[in-house]
């Protein structure tokens, strides 16, 4: 397959899978001169692997440690590296809980009633030496 067929295949643009190849997560197909590059069934696989890797979170670095890891290692390798993920998003789902409540209670805070008064949602954005959570 060419590499517009690869891309559009894969559900992306020819430039990402050009990008991949310079980071060097995709091989560069050979080709002789004057001829078109032809992608095997092996490149679509390995790109779909690469997006569903990030669409979990991982960056390019990380897939690039999943897909250099050797057979014997892989599974312990990989299951450190996807342990580390899952604190990250639990890290993160923290600190998403909290600006959550922190946001729940400016917005109650707020008067209903169209008289002009002081907005504490907007006075908390205003001042920038308090942190929200």
């Amino acid at each position: 397959m060419t590499i517009g067929q690869l891309a559009a295949a894969a559900g992306v643009n020819v430039e990402t899978v050009r990008y991949y190849q310079r980071r060097a997560l995709l091989a560069v197909p050979r080709r002789e001169p004057g001829s078109i590059a032809r992608y095997p069934e092996s490149a679509l696989t390995r790109l779909r692997f690469i997006k569903r890797a990030q669409s979990l979170g991982f960056s390019l670095d990380d897939v690039q440690v999943l897909l250099s890891l050797e057979d014997g290692q892989a599974c312990s390798s990989a299951r450190e590296l996807g342990e580390r993920k899952l604190a990250a998003v639990r890290e993160r789902i923290s600190s998403l809980r909290a600006l959550e409540e922190a946001l729940q209670r400016l917005v109650a805070s707020c008067s209903t009633t169209r008289r002009k008064v002081n907005c504490p949602l907007i006075e908390a954005l205003m001042r920038a030496d308090r942190a929200l959570v």
